[in-house]
């Protein structure tokens, strides 16, 4: 027994024709032969026509795209120098990353920890500044290094300049600067200018060089708990002043131990009259802790209504 697949014609609601389809069983039997019913509708399986066209036009171009992007893949590996480990000078490591050659940043660089080689050293430059912050958990700038074409500023609460060893050479706070080297030289033909005090145990000049501490405009005051030692060992002491000079002592003595104590401008009081003079003169005081000389005499010739203590 043998079956065949038919149509059959069935009417519908609207205009044209539904096709349902069943099947048609034939029994045939040695001599006989009948002939199969005809299909009355032919429907082809595919895409024909222009849509078999555009669906192989399309087909080419997605070709085409993949093969281009292939090829700029390829040309753009070759050309930043991708590599397992990195990206032309950039290396990746365990440490981090390593740059080799110069590099430019266009935008804010951050980073935990910036060194350069050992054989070689770390340059920072820029057309315009450098600047480089410290940030807290929250963000806020608690630091910050400029170095600009004229000027450079440090914005913190304290900088401080250390040795290798750990030792503050130099620092800086809002309340006061400390030096911490053994000695701090300056070598400016001026000197240096302070406008407020300066506490130090010793200032010193070099050697075959003269010490000059002045005030302009104001006046200049030397402290020191324990005593002040003024010392020259190979030159003279001077102490100029417009006014006056005041040599103070609360609870000691004024000593003055030299071989010879000159004092040439004092003004001469008037003569007394007993003795002749032979060129000596005595050393009088005011009431008012002035000197004077004297004509020396035999007895004191002190007079203290002087015309000097008036």
């Amino acid at each position: 027994m043998k079956g065949t697949v038919g149509t059959l014609p069935c009417p519908g609601a609207k205009r044209g024709h539904q096709q349902m389809v069943r099947e048609q069983y034939t029994t045939t039997t040695p001599g006989t032969s009948l002939e199969r019913p005809k299909n009355e509708y032919v429907y082809k399986i595919g895409i024909y026509g222009w849509r078999k066209r555009c669906l192989y036009l399309f087909v080419l171009l997605l070709l085409i795209i993949l093969v281009v992007n292939f090829s700029l893949t390829i040309w753009i590996l070759k050309v930043m120098w991708f590599s397992p480990t990195g990206m032309g000078h950039l290396r990746v490591t365990k440490e981090g990353l390593r740059l080799e050659g110069e590099s430019e940043f266009l935008f804010p660089l951050y980073a935990k920890e910036i060194h350069s080689r050992v054989d070689s050293s770390l340059l920072l430059q820029s057309t315009h500044n450098v600047t480089v912050n410290a940030r807290n958990s929250q963000g806020e700038v608690t630091g910050r290094l400029n170095v600009g074409p004229k000027m450079v500023e440090f914005h913190s609460q304290q900088f401080q300049i250390n040795s290798k060893d750990g030792k503050p050479l130099f620092t800086v706070d809002e309340n006061e600067v400390v030096i911490g080297t053994d000695k701090l030289r300056v070598t400016g033909p001026e000197g240096a200018l302070f406008e407020h005090s300066v506490e130090t145990p010793l200032v010193k000049a070099e050697a075959f060089k003269q010490l000059r501490l002045e005030s302009p405009t104001r006046s200049l005051s030397m402290d020191a708990p324990r005593g002040i030692n003024i010392k020259a060992q190979a030159g003279n002491i001077e102490a100029l002043s417009q006014m006056d000079i005041k040599l103070q002592s609360s609870d000691g003595v004024l000593l003055l131990d030299a071989e010879t104590v000159r004092l040439p401008k004092l003004p001469e009081g008037t003569r007394g009259s007993s003795g002749v003079s032979q060129g000596l003169y005595e050393i009088c005081v005011c009431p008012d802790g002035k000197l004077y000389l004297s004509v020396a005499g035999v007895g004191s010739t002190c007079q203290e209504y002087s015309r000097v203590c008036q």
